[in-house]
C-alpha cells in the first residue's frame, strides 16, 4: 500500500521533495497546491520535471483534499507559526497529517504556546498528525545532539556550530543572507524584516531542552551580524565585492534554571573557506562530533521530510516533534 501524498508549496524547495518523493515505492503523490497563477492548472508532474501526473496544480485546499484523499499533506510554504496555522486549518480537518518545512513549527512552544496547543487541539479534534521539520531545524542543530547525548551519563552543556559556503546555495538563499549588500543596506533590511536571516535557532534550542528534560530560564539572541568579504566572489546569483557582505553569523544561547547552556552559532556566507557541522557535548563521557564538509541544506531538507513522512503516518494524532518520532532514518521500503 502507497502513502497517498499531497505537495503544498510548489517553489524549489517544495520541488525537490516531490521529485526526491517521486522516486520512493512507498508513496503516491496526488495532488499539488500552490496560490501562484502561473501554477494554476498545469499538471504536477511536469512542474516537477518527471513527466504527466495527470494531477493539476491548484490553489482551492478543499478541492483538493477532497478529490485526492491523501493520507499526508508535505507543505513547504512558509517559515513562521503564524503564518502556517491557517494552512493547517484548512488541511487537518480533512484528517490529513502534515510533514511541513517550517521552521517555527519544529518546535512551535518557544514561539507561541498558546498557538502550539491550538494546532495540537487542532490535530487531535481530526485525527491527524502534524510534523515541523528539515535538516535545520529538525536534524543537524538539534535531533542529532540529542541522540549523541544517548551515550552521556550526564550532560552539563551543549555547543553546536553550523558554518556553509553559500556559494553553491540557490539564489533565494543568497539574497536570505544577504550576500552582495552593502553593510547599510544589510542592516536597514535585517531592520525591516526585508531579508530574514536563519529561522529556526530558538526551535533548535526548545527541542533540545525539552527532550533532554531541561526547563529553559530564558533564551538570549545574538544579533545578526554580517560577515564583510574581503575578496571579490562571484557566484551565479550574486556578486560580492570587498567590504561588500558575503553573508552572516547568528547566535542563540538557552539558559536553563541550574545554569546549564545550549549555545549555538550558525556561519553562512559566500567564499567560506571551510563547511562543517560540530556538535560538542560537555558531559560524561565528553562527546565532539563533527562533519566536514557539512549536510547540504536543502538536498538534507528534502531528504528529512521525505524519510519521516513513514513514522508521521503511523504515529498517534497531535502535534509532534522529532523527539517525538520513532528514530529517524532513511526508509527505502515500508
Amino acid at each position: 500500500m502507497a502513502i497517498r501524498v499531497v505537495l503544498v508549496g510548489l517553489g524549489p524547495v517544495g520541488s525537490m521533495i516531490g521529485r526526491l518523493l517521486a522516486r520512493k515505492p512507498w508513496a503516491e503523490i496526488v495532488g499539488g497546491i500552490d496560490i501562484a497563477e502561473e501554477l494554476q492548472g498545469k499538471d504536477l508532474g511536469v512542474h516537477l520535471g518527471i513527466g504527466s501526473l495527470g494531477v493539476p496544480i491548484s490553489s482551492d485546499y478543499d478541492s483538493v483534499l477532497t478529490e485526492a484523499r491523501p493520507d499526508v499533506a508535505v507543505v513547504a510554504t512558509v517559515s513562521y507559526l503564524s503564518r502556517i496555522y491557517p494552512q493547517l486549518e484548512k488541511i487537518l480537518p480533512h484528517g490529513v497529517d502534515v510533514v511541513s518545512t517550517c521552521e517555527e513549527l519544529v518546535y512551535p512552544y518557544v514561539y507561541d504556546a498558546r498557538l502550539a496547543r491550538k494546532i495540537d487541539a487542532l490535530a487531535r479534534r481530526s485525527g491527524a498528525s502534524v510534523l515541523g521539520t528539515g535538516i535545520n531545524p529538525g536534524f543537524l542543530m538539534d535531533t542529532l545532539a540529542i541522540t549523541l547525548t544517548t551515550a552521556c551519563q550526564e550532560v552539563r552543556g551543549i555547543s553546536i556550530v553550523r558554518q556553509m559556503d553559500a556559494s553553491t546555495r540557490r539564489g533565494p538563499f543568497q539574497r536570505k543572507i544577504g550576500a552582495g549588500l552593502r553593510p547599510d543596506e544589510f542592516k536597514r533590511k535585517i531592520e525591516g524584516g526585508e531579508i530574514s536571516g536563519h529561522v529556526g535557532l530558538e526551535a533548535s534550542i526548545g527541542l533540545i531542552a525539552s527532550a533532554l528534560g531541561w526547563s529553559l530560564s530564558r533564551i538570549e539572541k545574538g544579533p545578526v551580524e554580517p560577515v564583510i568579504s574581503s575578496k571579490s566572489i562571484e557566484t551565479q546569483f550574486v556578486r560580492v565585492e570587498p567590504g561588500m557582505v558575503a553573508g552572516l553569523r547568528q547566535t542563540a544561547t538557552g539558559v536553563t534554571r541550574d545554569d546549564r547552556r545550549i549555545s549555538l552559532e550558525f556561519k553562512a556566507y559566500v567564499g567560506a573557506e571551510e563547511e562543517y557541522d560540530a556538535i560538542r557535548i560537555d558531559g560524561v563521557p565528553p562527546i565532539n562530533q563533527r562533519i566536514t564538509p557539512c549536510v547540504h541544506g536543502d538536498l538534507g531538507t528534502a531528504a528529512v521530510v521525505v524519510n519521516m513522512i513513514p513514522r508521521v503516518y503511523k504515529a498517534p494524532p497531535g502535534l509532534l516533534t522529532m523527539k517525538d518520532m520513532v528514530l529517524p532514518s532513511y526508509v527505502e521500503r515500508i
